[in-house]
């Protein structure tokens, strides 16, 4: 009986990775809190699109196909989850450092800013993955200021 379980939990599992990319990949943790990041206010403009992707390129060395590939899967994790525990956990493994973690948030900030806006349910998903991830409040709030002033340092050299 309890192979009968697991062979149905993994066919629900199994068709909606693939083997490149596993479930608790920690790369799809972060592709998946960007998203309910980018979600978290009800619009994603293609600025936060843009940011997002360029930060991929940035974070990871993929091919188009397999970054594509990423934020597929990553957006379908997002999309399941019902919290952001699964990858918060999945990411804390991998960022066994804290400096890690915060430049993390930091990043999660530069999404929410890629707009010029920032919302206060945006404030809130961060305040609750920032939470999870063990950043402390000063430094979730000293990282969304230097990504404040990142967005207005780059508008100002748009405009030069």
């Amino acid at each position: 009986m309890l192979d009968r379980i697991q062979a149905f939990l993994h066919t629900l599992t199994g068709s909606h990775h693939t083997q490149e990319f596993a479930p608790d990949d920690p790369r799809v943790a972060f592709v998946a809190l960007c998203f309910q990041v980018m979600e978290a206010d009800g619009n994603i403009s293609d600025q936060e699109q843009q940011k997002f992707r360029d930060l991929l390129r940035e974070r990871y060395d993929l091919s188009e196909d397999r970054l594509k590939a990423l934020i597929e899967i990553g957006h379908q994790a997002g999309s399941e989850a019902v919290d952001y525990y699964r990858f918060t956990s999945d990411l804390r493994k991998h960022l066994v450092n804290e400096e890690d973690r915060v430049e993390l948030l930091g990043i999660l900030w530069d999404i929410v800013y890629a707009d010029g806006q920032r919302s206060e349910i945006e404030d809130h998903v961060i305040w609750r993955i920032a939470d999870l991830l063990g950043v402390s409040a000063r430094d979730r709030v000293l990282e969304r200021q230097q990504a404040a002033a990142r967005a207005t340092a780059g508008d100002d050299q748009v405009g030069d």
